[in-house]
């Protein structure tokens, strides 16, 4: 397995200290430069793979309640800030260039305004949209943090994706949603009854949706006006839960094959390796 190394890190703030490799991903996002983030709920924290290069960007405790202990997402605002999503505090994060965690809608309590985050998308202000599983809802946060507002009612809602047309694409329940603008209704892409249990979905500018669904061992292809495809299933992948797309290529991170596999543009993954460093 991809993810059975040690690798050693420096610990922010603290001496160098010995940590197992990801031990469960289960998110990804990619910056303009090509340098890879992997939320592992296990650790819990995140870690960076830059070319074969991996180092610890934030270790959290397991101590119940305290920050990114349940990382559940990532994504990049606008200026290529590293935001997570974690259920253990009811909130979203902002990790700074020193590795330090900072609550978005605590606003001084010791937990946050989302239930369960467990998706995130930043709009064209930079203001984020988070899908809060446990209240079946979409909030806006303000760019740099504070009360939240309500975005869209949605049953069940899981990744988000915003378009180049400023569209959200939204994973709920079984289904694929699109949502042109806050407070219009949302438009059905692939009703229930397709996927198994899909977990996020990748946007190319054409608007062609890529999706990741765990139970069925796939990557689901929905081009404009198509049905939806399998466009690659079954070995190697296990459980694939999170997918991000860079420079014509797609990164898909499966936590039960402990592996980050990297697609070409026929969908034949190739599964992606890295060496220790400090």
């Amino acid at each position: 397995m991809a993810f059975a190394a040690v690798v050693v890190v420096a610990m922010v703030g603290g001496p160098w200290a010995v940590a197992a490799g990801p031990a469960y991903p289960v998110a990804i996002v990619v910056d303009k430069a090509g340098v890879i983030y992997l939320a592992d709920r296990d650790l819990p924290g995140i870690w960076r793979w830059e070319g074969r290069r991996l180092s610890l960007v934030f270790q959290g405790s397991k101590k119940f309640r305290t920050p990114l202990n349940a990382v559940r997402c990532l994504a990049l605002d606008r200026e290529g800030r590293l935001l997570a999503g974690d259920s253990a505090t009811c909130d979203v994060y902002r990790v700074d260039a020193q590795g330090r965690a900072q609550p978005l809608t605590a606003q001084g309590k010791p937990y946050g305004q989302i239930g369960i985050p467990m998706g995130i998308a930043v709009d064209a202000e930079g203001r984020l949209l988070v899908s809060d599983l446990e209240l079946h809802r979409i909030v806006r946060v303000p760019k740099e943090g504070g009360a939240v507002e309500p975005f869209a009612a949605v049953q069940a809602p899981r990744g988000l994706f915003l378009d180049a047309k400023n569209q959200l694409w939204v994973i709920s329940g079984r289904r694929l949603l699109r949502i042109a603008a806050s407070g219009e209704p949302p438009t059905t892409i692939v009703d229930d009854g397709v996927f198994q249990y899909p977990h996020a979905v990748a946007v190319t500018d054409d608007g062609t949706a890529y999706v990741v669904d765990g139970y069925a061992k796939a990557v689901w292809k929905i081009a404009p006006g198509q049905k939806a495809e399998k466009w690659a299933n079954g070995e190697p992948f296990d459980n694939p839960v999170g997918i991000a797309i860079h420079a014509g290529r797609w990164f898909v991170v499966d936590p039960r094959a402990g592996a980050l596999f990297e697609l070409d543009e026929a969908g034949k993954p190739t599964r992606r390796s890295w060496t220790a460093t400090k």
